[in-house]
């Protein structure tokens, strides 16, 4: 009973799932019934073909009809003419609005996963995003152009020889009558295993990705820790188990091809034992029977076609079922708990306000504990702490990249859960410690900032930025491509090109994680005077691992596991003689030793 409800419930999901992916051709709904209009056409036109053929044969054999033979020789080479230009258009506009299905899904997909939280995508591999949008969507290409035209093909083909046949000789029938409903069964139990392996190869696929994109990414990393040969066997052993569940797919799959072959070799055997019988008696002519065994044949065919189409299918569905899931994840300003509408506005002063705010990645692991502070208009406030201590997650949540569990952030004094979202994030800009840079030129990346900016206004926030004068002297100048995350440029350079970024953009709150900790003193000089300009007159929040850099700042925050221990100025701060002051005291002597 539970294998019964087993299977329906993966019928009824099979069909929720192709309806899902059909529903995707609605837009195209015109061409789409042209297209399968056409195709029932020349269906319909082949099964008329084994009349033909009988005719033919009974003027041959029954009449001896030379002149009857010309003609339906010439009628059915018109037959197949037709039939193939029905068959050409059908398919080809079916193609068509299944490529454009296509094209369309990856551009909803993408989109969507443009709109999805930063949390989302904290908590997912990038290599099997990538697989769903490349692998997952070119599987619904399958049940989409490959599939649907075999669907209407086989109804018309199976179904009209079926009638044909009992029409020809309704004894005969019962032979092809009696293997039906076996493959039927056969096909139902075979789909289901076969569906259930294929999702197994599409997450075994998302892996390898996921694998390939992680290394690749991080080839610096991967040679100088000479892990090369250890990347390659974690891929090996990735395609491997891919291979292993393929392989499973695959036996299961020709198993099944094997029986339903076989079963219907048997049974044409039989229609030309019996049907030959037929003949001898009386009770049919040589023409029927050739007609009948090509209906036989068409039906044998068809089942077949429809066999291979059901594993097709659930391999499809397999497969779409990830992807349709991943569509189903909101969308990061549905996930507010707003009103649709958001508070918007045109600029703002910049004032930012914590008031009790708690945050935590796990239930009774809080990484923010009960913050109180504020930050005035163009004041420029250092956050300072040990690794852990929360600055960074602090960071994260102005811009809303995460939702604080408890409490609240204000800017200008309206709650940050107010805002609309992108209007808030249109005033921020941040430069982190890992400057991400794109693979095309240096202009476009700059550019990046403000898309609509002239020529002009990207060689000024060059400038501003100290990079100006190594820009000039690449081959390409602005238009010099960088390689991937910028790999072709020193670390300096990349940060001078992302606070280029920043000073296009000209926010009013500014985040700086760290941007001058991984630079060498000459690098680190030429970023932070870039980084004095780009602070001007904005309301920063800055984290800083060299005390050096944040001695002027308006306001310094000490933390300590999430509790703020300290704040003031450096020279106060210096005064009480606490945390901050053994921090200053730890890097001012290891200075002095170095």
């Amino acid at each position: 009973m539970k294998e019964k409800n087993t299977e329906r419930v993966s019928i009824k999901s099979l069909l929720e799932t192709l309806k899902d992916i059909f529903r995707l051709s609605l837009p195209y709904k015109k061409r789409f019934f042209s297209a399968i209009l056409l195709v029932v056409v020349g269906s319909a036109i082949w099964l008329t073909v084994p009349l033909g053929l009988r005719s033919l044969l009974d003027a041959v054999f029954e009449q001896e009809n030379y002149a009857l033979l010309n003609k339906l020789s010439l009628g059915l080479i018109g037959l197949f003419l037709t039939q193939a230009i029905f068959t050409f258009g059908g398919n080809y506009h079916i193609e068509w609005v299944g490529e454009r299905v296509i094209t369309d899904l990856r551009n909803s997909i993408y989109a969507h996963l443009q709109k999805l939280s930063f949390s989302f995508f904290a908590n997912r591999r990038l290599g099997e995003l990538t697989s769903r949008l490349s692998n997952d969507v070119g599987s619904i290409r399958v049940a989409l152009t490959d599939s649907l035209p075999q669907v209407v093909t086989i109804s018309i083909t199976m179904i009209g020889s079926v009638g044909l046949m009992v029409v020809l000789n309704w004894r005969l029938s019962l032979v092809i009558f009696l293997t039906v409903p076996i493959v039927t069964i056969a096909t139902r139990y075979f789909g289901k295993k076969i569906r259930s392996l294929s999702k197994n190869v599409q997450d075994k696929l998302a892996d390898t990705t996921a694998i390939a994109e992680e290394t690749l990414g991080a080839i610096r990393v991967v040679k100088s820790f000479t892990r090369e040969e250890y990347e390659i066997s974690r891929y090996r052993q990735a395609t491997e188990e891919l291979f292993s569940t393929s392989r499973h797919k695959i036996i299961l799959t020709q198993v099944f091809w094997a029986g339903v072959g076989l079963m219907f070799m048997g049974t044409l055997v039989m229609i030309f034992w019996y049907g030959g019988r037929e003949v001898l008696s009386g009770r049919l002519t040589a023409g029927d029977l050739v007609a009948f065994i090509v209906y036989a044949l068409n039906i044998s065919r068809s089942v077949g076609q429809a066999s291979r189409l059901y594993t097709a299918v659930n391999s499809a569905a397999g497969a779409s079922e990830r992807l349709f899931e991943l569509q189903q994840e909101k969308p990061e300003n549905e996930l507010l708990p707003i009103n649709k509408q958001g508070y918007t506005r045109k600029s703002i002063k910049g004032t930012v306000q914590f008031e009790h705010l708690y945050f935590s990645y796990e239930d009774g692991k809080n990484v923010l504990d009960d913050l109180n502070f504020e930050i005035n208009e163009g004041q420029t406030v250092a956050l300072v702490g040990a690794s852990g201590a929360g600055k960074t997650t602090l960071l994260n949540l102005i811009p809303r990249f995460f939702t604080p569990t408890k409490g609240e952030i204000r800017v200008d004094g309206v709650s940050i859960e107010d805002w609309d979202l992108y209007n808030l994030r249109s005033f921020i800009s941040i430069v982190p410690q890992e400057t991400h840079l794109f693979g095309t030129s240096i202009y476009e990346n700059i550019r990046y900032g403000k898309l609509d900016a002239a020529k002009a206004e990207i060689e000024q926030a060059a400038i501003d930025a100290n990079a100006h004068e190594f820009i000039t002297q690449m081959s390409d100048g602005y238009h010099s491509l960088i390689g991937e995350r910028g790999v072709k440029l020193s670390g300096g350079q990349r940060q001078r090109i992302a606070i280029a970024r920043a000073l296009l953009r000209n926010p009013s709150i500014l985040l700086l994680d760290e941007a001058t900790s991984s630079l060498d003193s000459v690098s680190e000089r030429q970023v932070q005077q870039a980084l004095e300009r780009l602070m001007e007159n904005r309301t920063t929040l800055v984290i800083a691992h060299r005390l050096s850099t944040i001695q002027h700042a308006d306001c310094i925050l000490v933390l300590e596991n999430g509790v703020l221990v300290e704040s003031g100025t450096h020279e106060a701060l210096l005064y009480k003689e606490g945390v901050y002051a053994h921090l200053h005291e730890m890097q001012f002597s290891e200075k002095v030793s170095s």
